[in-house]
């Protein structure tokens, strides 16, 4: 019986994640991925067009969350972006099929039109000031993961630091994520989206 209950009660919890009503969330994650890291442990061997270009942080995602999980696959009347839309963010994103992808699963719940999810998420980005060092190393680099985050935090002076968690994924730093109101201004994440990577020994590629 405790076996079954438990079954049900996590089947509920993942249903509430997926085909909630769009537009009906709390506050967003805007997830900033470096994208030589993610080259050299996924995209090159998935052939994506992204490791051919040299780029830094990427929009992973303008994610809609709530104070306790995330809303996935909304129901929306939006239309689909055009594969010409979607092409256009390719420099935000890092390809075409990576914007596409976050539309349909996370843009969809934002209540917003494709062209506006995809505007405001270019306005998210251009909000954050990126620290610099990251794009001047020319070799592989070993440095703790907490550097990544006091380095966006001296860069944006305003933010707190419970605003922002960086992520590590096989021994690399991953992510760097800020939590933004509705209004695009940096709050406080909930506990829920914190993952702070404690690693004193992250790898960072270097920009090619």
């Amino acid at each position: 019986m405790k076996l079954l209950l438990g079954i049900i009660l996590l089947h509920g919890s993942m249903a509430r994640a997926d085909g909630e009503r769009a537009g009906d969330f709390d506050y967003f994650v805007l997830a900033l991925s470096w994208s030589p890291n993610w080259c050299k442990l996924e995209g090159r061997a998935r052939d994506s067009e992204q490791c051919d270009k040299r780029m830094g942080w990427v929009v992973h995602g303008l994610w809609p969350q709530y104070e306790d999980g995330w809303p996935a696959y909304c129901l929306s009347g939006e239309r689909a972006p055009s594969r010409q839309v979607t092409a256009a963010q390719a420099d935000l994103f890092g390809t075409g099929g990576s914007a596409w992808y976050q539309w349909k699963k996370h843009g969809v719940c934002s209540g917003l039109s494709a062209t506006d999810y995809y505007a405001l998420a270019r306005e998210a980005y251009e909000s954050v000031e990126q620290p610099e060092v990251l794009e001047k190393i020319d070799r592989t680099f070993s440095i703790p993961a907490s550097l990544i985050e006091e380095a966006f935090l001296k860069a944006n002076p305003a933010w707190e630091p419970d605003m922002l968690t960086v992520t590590c994924t096989d021994g690399h730093i991953q992510e760097a994520r800020l939590c933004l109101t509705k209004d695009l201004e940096p709050r406080g994440c909930a506990a829920d989206t914190v993952r702070d990577c404690t690693l004193s020994k992250a790898l960072i590629e270097p920009i090619r």
